[in-house]
């Protein structure tokens, strides 16, 4: 092998590396924000909640993970936007959970038999 040919190989290489760094780092990074975010969201929702709320909210979560997101971030904007009284107790909750399940579609399933 010649000094050139192994010259190319070393540079690939070492591109490769740095390429491979380069991507942890910023998985890392991105991991890193994820992290933080979900910090200052628990946090303001520690302010925003009772506890007897949060632990609603939290069996909400465990049973319906999607719906708890999705419920947890309305209740952020609705606290932002000053639409709802701080701090939220469970029979507000309750009351917005009603309002939530009125909205949603009920899915109506019947069993045809031929």
């Amino acid at each position: 092998m010649s000094s050139e040919e192994e010259l190319q190989r070393l540079r690939a290489q070492r591109m490769a590396e740095l390429q491979a760094r380069q991507n942890q780092s910023e998985e890392q990074q991105r991991v890193q924000a994820q992290v933080e975010a979900e910090a200052q969201k628990q946090a303001l929702m520690r302010k925003l909640l009772t506890p007897e709320a949060r632990q609603r909210l939290t069996n909400i979560k465990m049973v319906r993970p999607e719906f708890g997101q999705q419920l947890e971030l309305q209740l952020l904007q609705l606290a932002q936007t000053g639409k709802i009284p701080l701090p939220i107790t469970d029979e507000m909750l309750k009351r917005i959970l009603s309002q939530l399940e009125g909205q949603q579609q009920k899915r109506d399933i019947s069993i045809r038999r031929i």
